[in-house]
């Protein structure tokens, strides 16, 4: 699974890395060396604003909330369930099966977090030892996701801007490399030549669509030992990544 990442990249970075062409200012998100879920996390998607007449769609790079709220959901809060989508099974399911079709995106990461349970050397207890696994050439992640729709029945006018919530959940994969031996599942990367294909709201076609998730990063991930206040959420800065001292 992939229940917490890091995204630090400016939205300067990222328009240029992803070919962004539409991006407000007023939307720009802090970096966050631990993001959660129910976080607001940068996301890369094309679409044909409403009314613009567009014929072609415009790629953005907007804030959605990490945590997807189905169309048909009577409660938000199901999104804190729903933050990951096994890739295996995605275009199946009634949660996401509309969204891998017609809402698709890319949500970049520096690096994620798993964790490993090993035996504390002074107590004997088993503790939950935390992993920065990441790129071994440092190059962002573009984590595949799927983003929705909720529209808000409390609030009655179409164009109040609390009338509908943006979510994503990020695609997951059977874990390999360095993060295969910390646990069984990982976030899904695409590669560069991938990033159209996945992102053209045209392109429907379920099989095709599997067909374009691939290995992470090539399969060259790297892992390090870090600090367990990655734990607490409330913990946020640079020195999270900091290796831990064996």
């Amino acid at each position: 699974m992939c229940g917490r990442y890091v995204s630090t990249r400016s939205p300067e970075d990222l328009t240029r890395l992803f070919h962004v062409t539409d991006w407000l200012p007023e939307e720009t998100l802090a970096p966050s060396w631990n993001v959660a879920p129910t976080d607001d996390v940068y996301a890369v998607l094309e679409r044909t604003p409403r009314g613009s007449g567009a014929a072609q769609p415009k790629r953005e790079l907007r804030p959605l909330r990490w945590g997807l709220v189905p169309s048909w959901a009577e409660d938000p809060k199901i999104g804190s369930r729903l933050i990951n989508a096994r890739m295996e099974t995605v275009h199946a399911k009634p949660a996401f099966r509309r969204a891998f079709v017609k809402h698709r995106c890319l949500l970049p990461a520096d690096g994620f977090y798993e964790w490993e349970s090993v035996k504390d050397r002074a107590t004997g207890k088993t503790r939950k030892q935390p992993y920065f696994v990441h790129p071994a050439d440092e190059q962002v992640m573009a984590l595949a996701g799927l983003y929705a729709y909720w529209r808000n029945p409390e609030v009655e006018r179409d164009d109040d801007p609390e009338a509908w919530l943006m979510t994503c959940t990020i695609l997951t994969t059977e874990a390999t490399d360095a993060a295969g031996r910390l646990h069984p599942r990982m976030p899904l990367a695409l590669t560069a030549d991938h990033y159209d294909d996945w992102l053209d709201p045209h392109h429907e076609d379920p099989d095709d669509l599997r067909a374009l998730l691939t290995q992470p990063a090539d399969g060259h991930l790297d892992a390090r030992p870090v600090s367990p206040a990655v734990n607490n959420v409330r913990n946020n800065g640079p020195e999270l990544l900091d290796e831990l001292a064996s």
